[in-house]
């Protein structure tokens, strides 16, 4: 009698760490369907994909009386936000503080419907800025690539890593999501470790992008 209830209670001593941290974990928030999920990700991002890659070459004759190049500068204060908010959720999961970790990621992903949103009508409303165009006409002269010096070569090589990389981003950012949403978290983990980095160098990449060619906005 007496082996038993020491063998009871060794046992309840072994699997009491799994049951604490069922309970720290956050308590999955979507019904599993991996089907439907990854039918429904990948469908979004290939209608965003080709919804910006088709609406970039156009561009509408539209006078809204305001510079439309606000839509950028409203892409940049978005892109920074995201960036904290990242870096807040990092500091909020190495705290456990999961909860809290949720609620940061899901407002960056709501943020990044409202860039996508203003992206799209940047693009539609403004055309494209070359670095250096100085005078506006859309063409660069010897003189203004010049005048543009090495700058130019960095700003190209930002804009040539960020651009390929926000448009591969957003299934790793859902696929992610919905991982952490089911409580697949070892997956959601493992995804992380992709998605986070990229996804940081987007948004940062992103400002730098603006704040580079934003002088030569007309």
């Amino acid at each position: 009698m007496t082996v038993l209830l020491v063998c009871q209670k060794n046992d309840h001593h072994l699997t009491a760490p799994k049951q604490i941290k069922s309970i720290d974990m956050l308590q999955p928030s979507l019904v599993k369907n991996d089907k439907k999920a990854k039918t429904f990700i990948w469908i979004v991002s290939v209608i965003v994909f080709a919804a910006v890659a088709f609406l970039a070459k156009f561009k509408l004759d539209i006078d809204l009386g305001f510079n439309v190049h606000v839509f950028a500068k409203i892409n940049a204060v978005i892109n920074s936000i995201v960036a904290v908010l990242l870096l807040t959720a990092l500091i909020a999961v190495k705290k456990k503080n999961y909860a809290l970790h949720k609620k940061i990621m899901l407002t960056a992903i709501v943020l990044s419907v409202f860039f996508l949103v203003s992206y799209i009508c940047h693009h539609l409303l403004a055309g494209d800025t070359k670095f250096g165009d100085i005078n506006h006409d859309g063409i660069l002269s010897d003189e203004e690539k010049l005048a543009a010096g090495t700058l130019r070569l960095i700003y190209y090589i930002i804009l040539i890593t960020h651009i390929p990389l926000a448009a591969i981003i957003l299934p790793f950012i859902l696929f992610t999501a919905y991982r952490a949403l089911i409580g697949e978290y070892d997956k959601h983990k493992k995804l992380v470790r992709i998605t986070w980095p990229v996804w940081f160098y987007v948004a940062v990449s992103g400002v730098a992008v603006y704040l580079m060619i934003s002088p030569y906005y007309t």
